[in-house]
């Protein structure tokens, strides 16, 4: 069994964030532990508000658990406010050098840059993208954007197909400028394209489309932290990253066919249909 962290905000509603994230490590047989960064008041209906978590606190959680329960793979979702994006910063940097030290390898870190809800509220401050965008992208190993996300990130117009190679091209040019020559892998998301196809851009500077399809339902909260996570789950259990994604994808198209609407809102997916008894 084996230990997987997620970074995310709180979800009441279990739509994503961390509840969600830790029913897909559960569905992938991975044990999952979680830091908050942030609770929010939501439910299918929206958010709310949000309340981040006090850095202090954020970095004693990470410290604790890194004593105890060391991770193979880390997931980062909405971090929320710039003295949060150093804390974690700080914590990558200090972890994956201990797990040098002690295995000889680096452990996958996977982000999904969670910079707005679906209802347009800001869910990181302007100086935590900036910090999230010069400092932590360089130490994660992917990333995995929607359209406007991309956008911002890359500072390249990300509104149809055509668009989503240059801007993730741009992006992994801006962060392989760091001294180390990191290059970050993409994991770009269309679900707003037609048809939803996703665009994966290797470290290796190899792209390629992966084919989706379009679910028809209302039960849609989450899907992107599903998919990064189910993503971070593949690459801990040895998958390579075309093969992660691909098994990523194929996740979160049963999990969306699978779900039960509830709430009178965008309700969740079916995280967990993978336990289901035949």
């Amino acid at each position: 069994m084996q230990t997987v962290l997620t970074i995310a905000g709180f979800d009441p509603s279990s739509g994503a964030g961390v509840t969600a994230d830790l029913m897909v490590f559960a569905a992938h047989s991975l044990f999952g532990t979680a830091c908050i960064t942030a609770l929010t008041v939501q439910s299918t209906l929206g958010v709310v508000s949000t309340h981040p978590t006090p850095a202090p606190v954020l970095r004693a959680t990470l410290d604790c658990l890194e004593a105890d329960l060391p991770p193979a793979g880390i997931k980062i979702g909405m971090i929320s406010t710039e003295d949060n994006t150093l804390v974690i910063c700080d914590y990558l940097e200090k972890h994956q050098l201990q797990h040098w030290h002690q295995s000889g390898g680096w452990v996958p870190v996977v982000l999904d840059p969670v910079l707005r809800s679906t209802s347009g509220r800001e869910l990181l401050d302007p100086a935590g993208v900036t910090l999230l965008r010069d400092r932590l992208l360089p130490q994660v190993d992917w990333i995995t954007p929607n359209l406007a996300e991309l956008a911002v990130l890359s500072g390249v117009e990300a509104a149809a197909r055509d668009d989503l190679p240059r801007a993730c091209r741009a992006l992994q040019t801006r962060t392989a400028q760091s001294p180390d020559g990191h290059r970050l892998g993409i994991f770009a998301t269309g679900g707003h394209l037609d048809p939803p196809d996703d665009y994966l851009l290797l470290p290796t500077g190899q792209g390629l489309w992966l084919p989706g399809e379009r679910v028809v339902t209302r039960s849609t909260h989450g899907t992107g932290c599903a998919l990064s996570s189910a993503f971070l789950s593949r690459l801990v259990l040895g998958d390579a990253p075309r093969q992660a994604a691909h098994a990523a994808k194929l996740y979160v198209a049963a999990a969306l066919r699978s779900a039960v609407p509830i709430g009178t809102g965008i309700g969740p997916m079916n995280h967990l249909w993978t336990l289901a008894k035949p």
